[in-house]
């Protein structure tokens, strides 16, 4: 949700072939972007990550899959925060609940919890 044009290459802007250097970086984060989305898919519509139990479903990932998913998953968070316009959550009336504001504060706050679910799970807190 990161937009690439987001990212600057430097903040002075003393970089030699400053220009071509920023579109090649937005377009490396554009291209890890689309193949996040699509490691997404192929994650998320494989069987064999999903088995059933007697409660439902357990769905199982690696190590190095979960570290992959909170990447993602801070990048949609992340994403989120700045498409709000950066606020300070903390101070009242920073931010204007509305039919525009709502679904990215909702996918922040999903995508934190999520965060929280599988670094407990790491570090065998939860």
């Amino acid at each position: 949700m990161v937009t690439p044009t987001h990212h600057r290459l430097s903040k002075s802007g003393d970089v030699p072939n400053q220009a071509e250097n920023q579109r090649l970086l937005e377009e490396s984060l554009q291209a890890q972007q689309n193949e996040n989305r699509r490691l997404l898919a192929v994650l998320l519509n494989s069987a064999e990550k999903f088995k059933s139990c007697s409660t439902g479903f357990r769905f199982s990932l690696t190590r190095t899959e979960i570290e992959w998913l909170l990447q993602v998953l801070n990048d949609v968070r992340v994403g989120s925060w700045i498409a709000l316009g950066s606020p300070d959550l903390e101070r009242e009336n920073e931010l204007t609940l509305n039919a525009q504001t709502l679904p990215h504060l909702q996918r922040m706050e999903l995508a934190g919890m999520f965060e929280m679910f599988f670094l407990n799970a790491v570090s065998g807190a939860g």
